[in-house]
């Protein structure tokens, strides 16, 4: 019998020290395997790829196969190749080209007619994300992001908007830096928002550079997009995850620009202009003076269906929360007073309105977290050649921001 115990008091040790080993590889095979399905759905078979100097890979990927139509209501989409007009009037396609940023995979190549460029996600991408689940996506500006670490994350604005008619597109020119982000969780960005509705019914278009080291493996400020449909809750990603239909084979959404503004030096600014296409529904991006980059198809919204109820302009960051503020930068890493040449700026601010126009927003409003302490806005003076325009961002952590 003592015997018998023995041997029953063994088989439970090793079962107790093989159990978890046994669970732990199901819990890896699994994880691996969604990690491998994740990365099919998001890099189609492309034409030709292209080796970037900064570390990315480009595809170039039919454009009928982009990842836009993974999206359950695009499965019969019918793409539409060209807005039916643009807003102030000119032809995307017989206005003469003006000096516009570059990207740094153009260095080494070009996509085919009928390809678009898309950035290739890599596993390590994906496993830098707090989940797969949440790969590509936002968290809801108002909720605060407990971590494993025990860190709340939260989103930080200074902007200035224009809201109470309906808007049906906007143009404007966004200063691009390159600002330090402390840590690689966090990301500083510089964009315009068209939001119609609110909280779980909030609809959103978004637009312009970023920082967002977890996302990209480094610090380099990189053109994006985002939607979502119902308060960044379970709709919209970044890029090209699914929705946002390219159709342009000169810039990829998410690659990085090659030159930045300087403090007191050049100054580098990404045009863009989003309308809603009144003939389909859609709304359309343009950057530079030119380039028409795709549109988000209308059938994604409900609330943006008629217009846009609110136009913002300005800089975000994901921060930390902790026993002292991030010195994760904003903009040019200055606070707006210092102005032109070292404060980051949105220039030539214009919205669409109801006939389709391009004008000056009149009522603008600006709002700054923390007082201003940490980030703030300051209106540019009037009858400049830089029209309606401001001046934004900040050090995080100073004297003022503990």
């Amino acid at each position: 019998m003592i015997r018998m115990a023995g041997l029953a008091v063994a088989l439970m040790v090793i079962t107790v020290i093989i159990c978890p080993c046994i669970y732990g590889k199901e819990f890896s095979d699994h994880h691996e395997i969604k990690v491998q399905r994740l990365l099919k759905q998001l890099n189609k078979p492309a034409l030709k790829s292209i080796k970037s100097e900064d570390g990315d890979i480009i595809d170039c990927v039919p454009i009928t196969i982009q990842p836009a139509f993974d999206h359950p209501m695009l499965k019969n989409h019918t793409i539409q190749m060209r807005p039916s007009y643009i807003p102030d009037g000119d032809s995307a396609y017989t206005k003469k080209k003006a000096k516009a940023v570059t990207q740094m995979w153009q260095k080494s190549g070009q996509c085919p007619q009928n390809t678009v460029p898309i950035r290739r996600t890599k596993k390590e991408d994906i496993l830098r994300a707090k989940s797969i689940e949440n790969f590509g996506k936002k968290s809801p500006p108002s909720i605060p992001e407990v971590t494993s670490s025990d860190r709340v994350f939260r989103h930080e604005y200074a902007y200035m908007g224009v809201r109470n008619e309906k808007f049906y597109g906007t143009k404007a020119s966004i200063n691009i830096w390159k600002p330090e982000v402390e840590d690689p969780r966090e990301f500083s960005l510089a964009q315009v928002w068209l939001v119609s509705g609110a909280g779980l019914t909030r609809n959103t278009i978004e637009v312009g550079w970023q920082v967002y080291p977890q996302m990209y493996k480094d610090n380099n400020p990189r053109l994006f997009v985002y939607w979502t449909s119902d308060g960044y809750q379970k709709t919209g990603c970044y890029n090209l995850c699914s929705g946002f239909v390219q159709t342009n084979n000169q810039y990829s959404v998410g690659a990085s620009y090659t030159s930045v503004s300087q403090y007191d030096g050049e100054q580098l600014a990404l045009n863009i202009l989003v309308w809603k296409d009144q003939k389909t529904g859609n709304w359309w991006l343009k950057i530079n003076e030119n380039d028409v980059m795709g549109y988000w198809p209308g059938s994604l919204f409900n609330y943006l269906g008629d217009g846009a109820t609110k136009v913002e302009w300005g800089g975000e960051i994901y921060t930390h929360s902790g026993v002292r503020h991030t010195t994760t930068d904003m903009g040019s890493g200055h606070f707006a007073e210092e102005g032109y040449k070292k404060a980051s700026y949105i220039k030539n601010i214009k919205v669409v309105d109801g006939t389709n126009n391009l004008r000056e927003p009149e009522g603008l409003y600006s709002s700054a977290d923390n007082n201003g302490n940490c980030y703030n806005v300051k209106a540019g003076d009037a009858g400049t050649t830089f029209g309606v325009h401001f001046f934004f961002g900040g050090p995080g952590q100073n004297v003022k921001c503990p």
